[in-house]
């Protein structure tokens, strides 16, 4: 499915703020059983109700303010990668809710109510799945541990500042490009970092369960150190090195503690995902810095020099490349031969997908992708592209119930309320085209103009009293959520 509501904006937007305050850093100290698990203990302050209600709050201002990435292919790998590793977590007593930013920044970073964000950065930075995977499984660890909590706690007993203090500086952070104030990026913001920044022993404490999550989940115990070990020793003579080396200093010594963690697991032969690789070839061609020319050329060098995991991969990342530049001929003879050998892998059905959409062929389209609906009938990529060819087809009321149905595996993505409304608009229902707007404005912590959107479809929804009642509901809802949002800020 093609990127139909990227948000543009800088992909530095928050590099020098939520990057700083919430970073990678897997540089394992301990062995496997000499740390105590620390837990929730001590953590009165701030509940996990608290937790819950702020974690909400961080992510709608995220969405508001940095290029949160709304393509279903990714989000569904990213999340089916990270609820793996959170499968063989202990300790898990929130959701979890992974998400993809547009940032070339290698960075990832875990907050509240179980929110983990990763750059892209990442993708184009790691060799395999296990190296992306110990990341996650240590900022999992972070979520699970509740270490921030623990760390605001700890600042409120020991400063002057208050917990709603903290809280609101971290916020005005994280949103300064749209406060306008995102000169305090290299003061204030790393003012606050040094106040509320992870301790050593919950780093140490990430590192050592985070191990054991990989492990357990099946991926290979040496990732975290070949990835950290490869990021130090190509910006070790860089003048700018990635925020992630930045606020955490990766030494030879912490390196080779992490490869002496790794030894204390059996060996065994991991083999590398075609997922992976074609995640990172779809965020090479689709969210990155390369022109069409130059993505190009990088997958038809690959593939002249066989230099490569997967074949495949390769060859869907020219797939891409050509469709980009409008080779569109070119683009569905690769597909078609990768679909052959994989009929049913995501990646291959959503370019397929927008190969027969952009040659106007709805019918094949749709009869391709309801097919695969039957047989994965939760998929967010067969939904999102089924509705998005019914909608391209002018059969607003065959999307409809299947955006109704992603909403109700997934009420943080934007997608599914975006392309309700433009089913609303096709079918001329102005009131829940209003709805659905309001609905997108209030997930980017937009509740004025959220309000104003339930305004006109409360104007637009006469003599249905139950719509009436619905809206009224809503309005005071995001009144309250509002008011929230305006204690912590």
């Amino acid at each position: 499915m093609r990127n139909l509501t990227q948000t543009r904006f800088s992909k530095a937007i928050i590099a020098a703020s939520l990057s700083t305050f919430l970073t990678v850093s897997t540089a394992p100290s301990f062995a496997s059983n000499d740390l105590p698990d620390l837990g929730t203990a001590a953590v009165n302050t701030f509940s996990l109700e608290k937790e819950l209600v702020y974690g909400d709050a961080y992510m709608r201002i995220i969405r508001s303010s940095a290029p949160v990435i709304d393509d279903p292919v990714l989000s569904q790998y990213t999340s089916e990668l990270g609820n793996k590793l959170v499968a063989h977590a202990s300790g898990v007593k929130t959701p979890f809710y992974f998400f993809t930013l547009n940032n070339d920044e290698i960075n990832a970073f875990a907050f509240f109510g179980g929110h983990v964000g990763v750059h892209t950065g990442l993708f184009l930075n790691a060799d395999t799945e296990s190296e992306i995977a110990s990341v996650l499984a240590h900022e999992i660890t972070h979520v699970t541990q509740r270490h921030l909590a623990r760390s605001l706690e700890a600042q409120q007993k020991t400063g002057p500042a208050t917990l709603v203090g903290l809280l609101g500086a971290i916020i005005l952070t994280i949103a300064a490009p749209q406060a306008g104030i995102a000169a305090m990026a290299t003061t204030q913001a790393l003012a606050t970092q040094s106040k509320i920044n992870y301790t050593r022993l919950h780093e140490k404490e990430a590192d050592r369960i985070g191990t054991q999550i990989l492990v357990d989940a099946g991926f290979d115990p040496e990732a975290a150190a070949a990835f950290f070990g490869k990021l130090a020793a190509r910006y070790r003579y860089t003048t700018k090195p990635p925020q992630m080396l930045l606020t955490h200093p990766l030494p030879e010594s912490r390196i080779t503690e992490a490869r002496n963690r790794a030894r204390q697991y059996p060996q065994r032969y991991i083999p590398d995902s075609i997922n992976f690789q074609l995640a990172k070839a779809r965020v090479q061609v689709r969210f990155s810095s390369y022109s069409e020319e130059a993505a190009l050329s990088l997958f038809d060098t690959q593939l002249k020099k066989k230099n490569y995991t997967f074949k495949s991969a390769a060859l869907y990342g020219r797939a891409l490349a050509l469709f980009r530049l409008e080779r569109f001929q070119e683009a569905e003879a690769i597909i078609d031969e990768l679909l052959l050998g994989d009929k049913e892998n995501l990646f291959y059905l959503d370019t397929k997908t927008d190969l027969l959409l952009q040659s106007k062929k709805y019918k094949q389209a749709i009869a391709l992708l309801e097919n695969q609906r039957s047989l994965k009938p939760t998929s967010s990529v067969i939904n999102a592209n089924l509705a998005n060819s019914y909608l391209e087809s002018k059969q607003p009321d065959k999307a409809i119930p299947i955006l109704q149905d992603m909403l109700l595996l997934d009420k943080q993505s934007r997608l599914p309320y975006q392309m309700l409304s433009e089913a609303y608009t096709q079918k001329n229902n102005k009131a829940l085209r209003h709805y659905t707007r309001a609905e997108v404005m209030a997930l980017s912590a937009n509740y004025d103009g959220a309000i104003d959107q339930l305004n006109y479809a409360y104007r637009f929804s006469k003599d249905q009293p139950l719509q009436l009642a619905r809206i009224t509901a809503r309005i005071r809802q995001f009144k309250q959520a509002k008011s929230v949002l305006e204690e912590l800020r």
